[in-house]
């Protein structure tokens, strides 16, 4: 284990001009007594670590010393080139940039290293795209992709209806039509095979946009100063939430079976179906509980349901109820 922490030590450092040894100890999650030992362990092991006496000291690799990565063991190497999406990388315009990325680490791995690549693509395989969609990367996403690289702002023509994104931030008296933006592109987000834009708004708030609704975008000279406190899984998990919650408008009051209890999540969702069961009623004679499921509309709530069969009745809202038992009779009908 040390070992590994010692070359991690070495990697921190190449990366930075400088790190304390609070920071370094916070990274490699040791103290800073440890920190001192491999330090002199590596001085000693002849890697040209220097410290930096005083109160604004620290540790630095002297005369631009880098490693080769000799201490990557098979497992590291073989997450290290699954860490890569191909599909994702050539719809922005990386792959030609990975691809040589690739090669010049298992070029400088060591020989028995060298198949890592190839072994982790014969067993590991990401489809972004959801079933039963063919995948269509938006022809503005490399214009995007190189804006996010390179920090740099751009102004974008982005068309509105057909429904928000999640967190796009646009009112409710958005027309259907185009608006243009000045946004900050911090990150790009693929989800179920639609490409999002995470980016900062001249207001200063940070809003989400579907990159197959730019109809053009033009990055400019300028960069600007990345908020390093922004974090893109954090915000992006938030949203997506925030957004999932939104669409459950209204609620229907449902009286469920043991096993429609069960089945219930795969008919509403997970989030809804959580939120349901979190406090349900007290079971009947028969064993059935009464909830309250949130759901977007009657209509999305009749489909749904309706899934359940006879594992759940619905009590409420009226309107609803008389759906279901409309639905019910005609059934009857067809298999009597």
């Amino acid at each position: 284990m040390r070992a590994a922490r010692l070359i991690r030590m070495v990697l921190l450092l190449q990366a930075r001009a400088s790190m304390t040894a609070a920071e370094l100890a916070r990274e490699l999650e040791v103290s800073e007594r440890t920190v001192t030992r491999d330090a002199q362990a590596l001085s000693e092991a002849g890697v040209p670590v220097y410290a930096d006496r005083g109160r604004v000291g620290g540790y630095r690799l002297v005369g631009g010393y880098r490693t080769r990565l000799t201490g990557l063991d098979r497992g590291e190497a073989e997450a290290l080139f699954l860490s890569g999406v191909p599909g994702a990388l050539r719809e922005m315009g990386l792959e030609d940039a990975a691809s040589a990325a690739r090669l010049k680490v298992s070029a400088a791995l060591m020989p028995s290293l060298r198949g890592a690549s190839r072994t982790a693509a014969q067993r590991f395989h990401l489809d972004a795209p959801g079933w039963f969609h063919a995948p269509k990367a938006p022809a503005l996403l490399p214009a995007v992709a190189d804006a996010v690289w390179d920090d740099r702002r751009i102004t974008a023509r982005y068309r509105q209806g057909g429904g928000i994104s999640p967190g796009s931030g646009e009112g409710e008296d958005a027309r259907p039509g185009e608006v243009e933006r000045v946004l900050e592109p911090y990150g790009l987000v693929l989800k179920a095979g639609v490409w999002y834009l995470c980016a900062r708004a001249d207001t200063g708030a940070y809003r989400v946009y579907r990159i197959d609704r730019f109809t053009a975008v033009a990055a400019g000279a300028e960069r600007f100063d990345r908020d390093g406190e922004f974090d893109l899984p954090g915000f992006w998990a938030e949203r997506g939430a925030q957004f999932a919650r939104a669409l459950l408008r209204t609620s229907a009051v449902v009286r469920l079976s043991a096993q429609g209890a069960g089945l219930l999540r795969h008919a509403v969702g997970a989030a809804a179906a959580g939120e349901a069961l979190a406090e349900p009623g007290e079971p009947d004679a028969q064993g059935r509980v009464t909830v309250t499921v949130p759901v977007e509309s009657d209509e999305v709530a009749y489909s749904q349901l309706l899934m359940l069969g006879p594992e759940a009745e619905v009590l409420a809202p009226p309107a609803l109820r008389r759906r279901f038992t409309d639905a019910t009779e005609r059934m009857a009908r067809h298999y009597r």
